[in-house]
C-alpha cells in the first residue's frame, strides 16, 4: 500500500491477507455470540465481519490512515465453513482531498473464499495523511 494519500490510485487493489475459519474459534464464537446457530451452517455473519475487521486492522496498521470514518453497504454472500481460507482485498473507488494535510479514500473491501467466491463486502471511507513537506 502506498504510504500517503496522493500516492493512492483509483482502481488500485490491495491485498489484506488471508485468514482461515478456525473450528475452535467458530465454536467459541457461536457459544458466546450466536447461541442457537449451528456450526454446520458455517460462520455466522458477525464472525465473518470480525474476520474481515481483523484482516483490515492488521493490513492497515502501518498505513498513514488516521481515521476510519465509515463502514457502509455491508453485504454477506455466504457463511464459510470451518477450515475455509478467506482472502481479503481492498479496491480504491475514489479519493477526495481535504485541505493540504489529508484526504478521504473510498474503498470496497471484499472477503473471498478459496474458490474466489464473494463471502462478504463493504464500503469504507477513511482519512489518509498527505506526504509531509
Amino acid at each position: 500500500m502506498p504510504a500517503y494519500f496522493e500516492q493512492i490510485e483509483i482502481g488500485q487493489v490491495v491485498s489484506l491477507g488471508a485468514v482461515a475459519v478456525d473450528e475452535q474459534a467458530l465454536n467459541a464464537f457461536i457459544t458466546t455470540f450466536a447461541p442457537g446457530w449451528h456450526s454446520d451452517e458455517g460462520a455466522p455473519d458477525a464472525m465473518v465481519y470480525a474476520l474481515w475487521a481483523r484482516l483490515d486492522g492488521q493490513a492497515s496498521r502501518d498505513w498513514p490512515q488516521t481515521k476510519r470514518l465509515a463502514v457502509d453497504a455491508l453485504r454477506w454472500a455466504r457463511n464459510p465453513p470451518h477450515g475455509e481460507l478467506l482472502r481479503g482485498r481492498m479496491t480504491i473507488l475514489g479519493k477526495d482531498p481535504v485541505g493540504d494535510a489529508k484526504g478521504i479514500v473510498i474503498a470496497q473491501h471484499d472477503l473471498l473464499d478459496e474458490g474466489g467466491r464473494l463471502v462478504f463486502s463493504c464500503l469504507t471511507r477513511s482519512l489518509f495523511a498527505c506526504q509531509p513537506g
